[in-house]
């Protein structure tokens, strides 16, 4: 190897050079030693003359063909590196799911039929207030009090839940 005074030196310079342009320090160190490597058997069939700017240069170049190839080919992933996400609701959550539709159950059950059928067609079947209307021949008007009566009791009745 050619002579130069201080290689950790050379080798940390690389290394910033790298990082400065977007490579984690294990990337870095990574490439730093790939160039070091080309470098030694470089020097085994010819003389060079400037070993600092050959190792910064080859290092920059390894890094811009790992990037151009990460586009190419898009980013790997190691399996080890994947976290699995269970997107499944918790056991405490389809708990109190559960108990929230008794709950609400038990609310509707309270409501006189004709108030709980014109609140569920609106809610549940997603009936505008005029087919409301329409259906139980009834004002607009007078869907929109039983829609409010309904709402109001459930409300009051869910309060805390």
């Amino acid at each position: 190897m050619a002579m130069v005074k201080n290689w950790q030196a050379v080798l940390a310079r690389v290394r910033a050079a790298l990082m400065r342009r977007g490579r984690t320090r294990q990337d870095a160190d990574d490439l730093v030693q790939e160039a070091w490597i080309r470098l030694a058997c470089q020097e085994q069939h010819q003389f060079v003359a400037k070993p600092e700017a050959f190792l910064m240069r080859v290092a920059l170049n390894l890094s811009i063909d790992e990037y151009r190839s990460a586009e190419r080919h898009g980013e790997q992933v190691l399996i080890e590196d994947l976290v699995m996400v269970d997107s499944n609701p918790s056991a405490e959550t389809i708990l109190l799911a559960r108990e929230r539709l008794a709950r609400i159950s038990e609310c509707l059950a309270q409501l006189d039929p004709r108030t709980r059928r014109i609140f569920l067609a609106h809610r549940v079947d997603g009936l505008s207030y005029f087919e409301i209307a329409r259906e139980h021949n009834l004002s607009i008007s007078s869907v929109e009090k039983y829609i409010a009566k309904a709402t109001l009791v459930l409300t009051r009745s869910m309060e805390g839940w």
